[in-house]
């Protein structure tokens, strides 16, 4: 599918002469490919979390957050597909706009595919989530390890809301940083918390 096209649904809902979220270039993901894990103090308090897959960022909202523990079991929401530029978005979405409220950058990296078949063979990432499982290595600055999206209701046959789980897979690697409280939470590229972001906002 086009680029285009699956920016539709993100384009649709912004007014990119309000809010200062990006409009998507289609740029190319560099040394990709890249994560992101931006905490968004929206209607609900939640971490949006964001996979580089072709040329868009495949997303998910969170409510608790990554957790460092294999026994929990995240429940992931998914979202429209955002631009790669959304990586970088820190900020204050206006009230009354989709999504209003604060952001920060909470953790971002590379990851390494990891979805394979029964015998082992690679498997191509995009098609791994169409399928509704996928594992992945994440090397970030607070997030480190093996961690899988499975889809457990809903998709494309329409079994009602379409939801998944995120987990760090026992025995994965190195030992993640969980989920902080969100509101004490430092951004990584600023070293801000959602109050100094929305402060600076409002000074501006």
């Amino acid at each position: 599918m086009a680029e285009r096209d699956r920016l539709g649904d993100y384009r649709g809902k912004r007014d990119f002469e309000r809010t200062g979220e990006p409009r998507g270039r289609g740029a190319s993901g560099g040394d990709g490919p890249r994560f992101v894990v931006q905490i968004h103090d929206a209607s609900t308090m939640h971490f949006d979390f964001r996979l580089q897959v072709d040329d868009v960022l495949k997303s998910w909202s969170v409510p608790k957050g990554p957790s460092a523990d294999p026994k929990d079991k995240r429940l992931a929401v998914p979202t429209e597909d955002h631009p790669l530029e959304y990586e970088e978005f820190e900020g204050v979405i206006p009230r009354g706009e989709y999504g209003g409220g604060t952001v920060i950058v909470w953790d971002h990296g590379t990851y390494e595919p990891l979805s394979h078949d029964r015998k082992g063979r690679s498997v191509d990432f995009a098609e791994s989530l169409e399928r509704g499982h996928a594992t992945f290595r994440l090397r970030g600055s607070k997030l480190h390890g093996e961690y899988a999206l499975t889809r457990f209701r809903g998709g494309r046959d329409g079994d009602g809301e379409e939801a998944w789980l995120l987990v760090k897979r026992a025995g994965g690697g190195a030992r993640a940083q969980g989920a902080p409280d969100p509101r004490r939470a430092r951004s990584v590229t600023s070293g801000r918390t959602l109050a100094q972001v929305a402060s600076d906002a409002a000074g501006e």
